[in-house]
């Protein structure tokens, strides 16, 4: 397998990244996913523990997808992030364990009280 895709589409009303490797059945990710996932500092932090939670992400959308060299996708958000990118190893594993990456995801905002939801109050209850 290398470790190049072989095709790379992207489905704007769905906000959707479509990734096949040679030889392989094709795989989706979510704009939102890719979001608040990128591996830039901005998102992973500077060192371990130091990463900042993404979150009101629901409704992002992708508006610029860039190739950089033969290794990696530099993908513009519409929030205004941009510096993440996207190395094809990182792309492979986000789409090989998505629903775990997904349900991570959604049990940290869930342990922080935050919501999915852009401008949401998150209502939490103290005993």
């Amino acid at each position: 397998m290398s470790n190049i895709p072989s095709q790379i589409k992207f489905h704007s009303k769905s906000q959707m990244l479509e990734l096949a490797w040679n030889g392989e059945a094709s795989q989706q990710i979510s704009a939102e996913l890719l979001r608040v996932l990128s591996p830039s500092a901005e998102v992973r932090g500077h060192g371990v523990g130091n990463q900042v939670l993404q979150f009101g992400k629901k409704d992002v959308r992708i508006l610029k997808l860039e190739p950089t060299g033969n290794y990696a996708l530099k993908i513009t958000f519409d929030d205004g992030h941009d510096s993440g990118l996207f190395n094809w190893e990182y792309l492979k594993d986000l789409c090989d364990n998505t629903e775990q990456h997904w349900q991570g995801y959604l049990d940290t905002l869930k342990a922080a009280g935050k919501s999915r939801d852009a401008g949401q109050i998150v209502f939490k209850s103290v005993t």
